[in-house]
């Protein structure tokens, strides 16, 4: 009667058997429920620490303004590296692809404040030298910015402040007599996991070659040269000046110490995390569907076709899906506000997004092995197992 009274409005008599069946065992279907929250929710957990790991590694590359980069030939695209001469920027700037050029050097090292006589207080970080004015000058978010000839001025990052550090401190450079003036603050800029400071280029040379000999001779040193342009050939660059190397922004990024091998063990437990989620939801639903099956039957005896049994349970999959991975991105947003400061956890909802249809996509995927079964159900073999 059921079949025959909303036979003209199918999609309703399937989404009705859906929602009652879910009705019927709230038990069984609560427990897959909560299997897909946690998997959605460690899914979302580790994408958020791999795109906060990476931001830390590379937020100072992914923030310039530059497509290409210049290395010295045979660096592996790697600043730590690459020692080639701030002079070859006229060279570069001549090439008509090239809209402007400016240097860059990374120099690890500790600094504490200079009032400060702890071990305690020591920071490492990532002293990256630029030129004052040039497009690689990060924006200030608080003081002011580098000057010319001013080279004790330093821009630091934002998250030093939670190391008692503010805009006028002095910072002691560990093994050298060198003191840095912190004269401003930006925002989000790290380097090889490490907080940015930016000073001038002239400070960071006395600082990275401070060993005599240690420029191997090369006038005006600097690790790299970032470029501007929209129609740059790589093999022109390369052509137009020996000894150097010529790599993508991405290039750049994948060359950093321990940037592939952490993105490629997070993408790895991700993909075990969607194929363990594709198995549960395809055996659950595959175990029901055993258990059902003469029930199945004698609504195939009485006329449901195999696609409107399928799509029944398509639809039961799609509902618990959709619920559980939606309440999987609210755990995971209420438990970004728990985590620390210094841990590097950074949510992109466009990648939250990217994984949730995903995840969507593989539950909708495993019930089709549930499908299938039904199709191959006898109606009456299925009745006459009716108890």
């Amino acid at each position: 009667m059921l079949l025959e009274q909303y036979k003209k409005k199918e999609g309703g008599i399937k989404m009705f058997l859906s929602i009652r069946e879910l009705k019927h065992a709230k038990g069984r279907f609560a427990l897959i429920g909560c299997i897909l929250v946690l998997i959605s929710w460690l899914v979302f957990i580790l994408s958020g620490l791999g795109t906060g790991l990476a931001s830390l590694s590379a937020a100072a590359f992914n923030k310039m303004e530059a497509e290409y980069i210049v290395f010295e030939e045979g660096s592996r695209n790697s600043m730590l590296r690459s020692v080639i001469s701030e002079d070859l920027i006229d060279d570069l700037k001549h090439l008509s692809s090239v809209e402007d050029a400016a240097p860059m050097g990374s120099h690890t090292t500790v600094v504490l404040k200079e009032d400060s006589s702890s071990d305690d207080e020591k920071i490492d970080i990532s002293l990256l030298g630029v030129n004052p004015g040039t497009f690689l000058e990060p924006k200030v978010s608080e003081g002011s910015a580098l000057e010319e000839g001013n080279n004790s001025r330093v821009l630091v990052n934002d998250t030093l402040k939670n190391n008692g550090i503010g805009i006028g401190d002095t910072l002691k450079i560990e093994g050298v007599s060198e003191v840095l003036e912190v004269g401003g603050f930006v925002e989000g800029h790290s380097f090889n996991h490490l907080p940015a400071v930016y000073t001038t280029m002239d400070k960071w040379r006395s600082l990275h070659f401070a060993a005599p000999g240690s420029d191997m001779g090369i006038n005006a040193p600097v690790n790299a040269i970032m470029l501007q342009g929209e129609d740059i050939l790589i093999e022109d660059i390369n052509a137009s000046t020996e000894g150097i190397e010529t790599a993508t922004k991405q290039e750049a990024i994948n060359g950093l110490p321990g940037y592939t091998s952490t993105n490629g063990t997070i993408m790895m437990m991700l993909g075990f995390l969607l194929a363990i989620s594709a198995f549960v939801i395809a055996v659950f639903f595959y175990v029901l569907t055993l258990q059902k099956t003469n029930q199945f039957g004698i609504m195939k005896a009485i006329g449901a076709s195999n696609q409107f049994l399928g799509r029944a349970i398509v639809s039961q999959v799609l509902i618990i899906a959709v619920l559980s991975i939606g309440l999987g991105m609210l755990l995971t947003y209420g438990t970004n506000y728990l985590f620390p400061e210094e841990m590097p956890f950074s949510l992109d909802l466009a990648s939250v997004l990217i994984y949730a249809l995903v995840l969507i996509a593989i539950s909708v995927l495993s019930s089709l092995l549930s499908v299938r079964k039904i199709t191959k159900i006898d109606p009456l073999q299925a009745i006459g197992r009716v108890e």
